[in-house]
Parts: C-alpha cells; structure tokens; sequence
C-alpha cells in the first residue's frame, strides 16, 4: 500500500467502494507504532497517503477518514496525565504522520485499556477506578484536576502528548477498548463480573456526552471491543474472551444485549443497533501498510 499507488485503489474499490455507505472509515494498520516491527513503521504515512489518495479520487474522502489505532506504547511518562510525551524512537515517525492526519481532518485514534493497566500493577492501582467505581481517584499536580476512572485519565494524556507535539486542536477517539471475562491464572480480574461493570459502566459514561477534565467540551467517543471473543486467537487466556458475545452467537455476560442469531446476519445488524452509546466499529481495516 505504502509503495504502490494502484494497490491502495485496488484495495479501496474492492473492501470500501462497494460497500458504501456502510463505512465510515479506514483504519491503516493497527497499533503499527511502538509495535515490534519497527520497518512498518516507515511505511505506514506512505500507506495512509495513498488510501485518502484513493478514496479521494473514488469522492469517498468526505464520508469516509483515514486513520490508524495507537496503542498506549507510542507514550512515555503516562503519569499523571499532564506528564505525557510520545516515546522518542516513535516521535519521528509520529508528526509527520499528525501533520497528515490533522490536514485530512482526521482524529487521533487511541487504544485504551484500564483493563491491561490494572493487570500491569494491581498493587498499586484501585480496580474501582479502572472499573468506573466509585473511588478516591488520583490528582494531577500540574493541572490540578482530579479523575475518577482511568479512561478519562488515559485520554487526557494522549490529548496532553499531542499538545506537546503540536496538535492541541486534535480530537481523540478511543477505537478500543474493553475488559476480558475470562483468563488464566494470574490474570485474577478477567471475570465475567469485572467485564460487565466495565462495560456497563462504560455505557453510563458515554450516555451522559460528557469531555475528560482536560477536554470537557469534547465529548468522549469510544468503540467497545469486542463484538464477538477471537476463539481461535493465540497468546493468554484473556485475549480470547474480550467479546460481548461468544462464537456462537450467545451472550458472554449481560450488558443489555440479547444474544444473536449466529445463521442471520440481519439479526445481527438488527441487535448492534439496540444500543448508541457504544458504536460498534464500521472501519474497513487491513492490518499490513503493505
């Protein structure tokens, strides 16, 4: 995609164009930054270039951005929110990659889990506040604000990080995030329970369009993941049973959703709508920019 225009056209006419308009847009890779294979990283501006160049040439551009999802590796110094940069082997390949995104009025997207936080250091972090529960939450010095859950805390230094690379005016928009209902042994907090507060919580804040502390007039925008639990994915436990639903189709914990009907896609499409406040993602993705 990166080296060859007519890939990049080719891939937009066949997985975008003749599903239209059903996308809203194009995720180039994801979380290729900060990621284990650093030579992506050189390819992935060329990548999105020519897949806005591509939806441009098709008058897709309008309806359809361009982005690609970050995890919370591209920062350094996450803690407290006000103290976040992106990492310096990331920056390089960072702004130039902003300055494009930023010139196709595109968001910065972000993958954020207080789920993987948590787990990192459970003896230090209130699993109240990753948890949307009521808790004393912590303090920013530098801002003087205060967060009581993590999320907020989470998006407020992506926005504090883009500040210092010089896109203030940025929106960010969460295109993950999620908690697992099941893992293994030393992943204690993957449960059913745990899962549903999360995510029911997750709606409650979303319902009230409400910004972060330090963005409080932009409303927080967030996709859940997952739709469905990834049975076949490698690696722990808890990668597998990050799904509202299971393969089949039934439910993997209540969070006001009826199971589906795994044989009609029609019921599918009908029963993601029961609920707004948690867009489940319509991006068109491809997870090589080559």
């Amino acid at each position: 995609m990166s080296s060859n225009a007519s890939n990049a056209m080719s891939w937009v006419k066949d997985n975008v164009q003749q599903f239209m308009p059903g996308i809203c847009g194009v995720a180039i890779g994801n979380e290729v930054l900060g990621g284990s294979d650093v030579e992506l990283y050189g390819a992935l501006l060329g990548a999105a270039k020519n897949i806005h160049s591509a939806l441009s040439q098709l008058g897709l551009s309008d309806a359809v951005q361009v982005s690609t999802a970050h995890s919370q590796n591209v920062f350094s110094n996450s803690y407290p929110p006000s103290s976040c940069v992106f990492r310096e082997n990331v920056a390089q390949y960072m702004k130039p990659l902003l300055q494009f995104f930023w010139e196709a009025g595109s968001p910065f997207c972000l993958n954020a889990y207080p789920f993987l936080d948590y787990m990192n250091d459970p003896a230090s972090i209130d699993i109240n506040y990753a948890l949307f529960q009521k808790t004393k939450g912590i303090f920013d010095p530098k801002t003087e604000l205060h967060y009581d859950n993590m999320l907020d805390a989470q998006i407020d230094a992506a926005y504090a990080a883009l500040e210092d690379a010089g896109f203030d005016k940025m929106e960010v928009i969460v295109t993950e995030t999620g908690w697992a209902s099941k893992g293994d042994g030393n992943e204690a907090a993957a449960t059913p329970e745990n899962a549903r507060t999360y995510n029911f919580n997750l709606r409650k804040r979303l319902a009230k369009k409400k910004g972060t502390p330090r963005r409080p007039k932009n409303v927080v925008k967030a996709y859940v993941f997952a739709t469905f639990n990834e049975n076949l994915k490698p690696g722990p436990t808890s990668e597998r049973n990050f799904g509202l639903f299971k393969p089949d189709g039934s439910i993997a914990y209540d969070v006001g959703y009826k199971g589906l009907k795994s044989s009609s896609a029609d019921s599918i499409v009908l029963s993601l709508k029961v609920n707004t406040y948690l867009p489940f993602s319509r991006f068109a993705s491809f997870h090589s920019p080559y």
